[in-house]
């Protein structure tokens, strides 16, 4: 009965953060999943180094954590600027352009964090693919430069 209880009470909060964050939601699971790879592939890199330290890790996932005050703040001006819309009579259906934006920058970051750990660790990295991903990183901080002027 108590477990069935718990499942459901997590069932229902999943339910109303996907409903309330749609099209945030699968960012932040991606998220969520890359800076776990990043922060185990930045604890091997550290491992193959000798230089493993808990304070390193734990100010790792302070880091982590700190990213998702980033994400809540781009979540704030997107109401502000969906409320200001509404205020005025714009109807901005469910604007979520900031909060995604901060979200895919975080996560490209994170990626070419991946990519940096475990090429100090001694596995081959492609040219390519470290490329893209700056290109990618560039490419959306142009995006929010526009927005912002």
């Amino acid at each position: 009965m108590k477990e069935t209880a718990t499942k459901t009470v997590i069932v229902a909060i999943g339910a109303g953060f996907a409903a309330y964050f749609e099209v945030l939601l699968v960012p932040i699971i991606i998220a969520v999943v890359v800076m776990l790879c990043d922060y185990l592939s930045g604890m091997a890199a550290a491992w193959t180094r000798s230089e493993l330290s808990s304070r390193v890790g734990i100010v790792g996932i302070v880091k982590k954590v700190v990213y998702f005050l980033v994400i809540a703040v781009g979540v704030v001006v997107d109401w502000v600027v969906q409320a200001a819309a509404d205020r005025v009579g714009i109807d901005a259906g469910n604007f979520c352009y900031f909060a995604l934006l901060v979200t895919l920058w975080l996560i490209i970051n994170e990626c070419i964090s991946i990519l940096e750990n475990v090429e100090e660790i001694g596995a081959p990295v492609p040219a390519f693919l470290m490329s893209v991903i700056k290109k990618l990183k560039s490419s959306t901080e142009a995006k929010g430069d526009e927005v912002s002027k």
